[in-house]
């Protein structure tokens, strides 16, 4: 596997751990490569702004925007 490092605050580091292990993964590692992985499928998931057209369709229907 290939290794590449991030820098992050020292605060939200320990954060972060602690989260990823309360969630049940292995490690930090494991649980941001799952969260990048995952945004990224949202993104290839909606070219164009699909989503985003869907959310303006349905403010226009309640009659928040016009």
């Amino acid at each position: 596997m290939f290794r590449k490092k991030i820098v992050l605050d020292k605060e939200l580091f320990e954060r972060a751990s602690r989260f990823a292990q309360e969630k049940g993964y292995s490690d930090l590692a494991e649980w941001v490569t799952d969260l990048i992985e995952e945004e990224m499928k949202r993104g290839e998931g909606s070219p164009g702004g699909k989503e985003e057209d869907e959310v303006k369709k349905r403010l226009q229907g309640l009659g928040y925007i016009s």
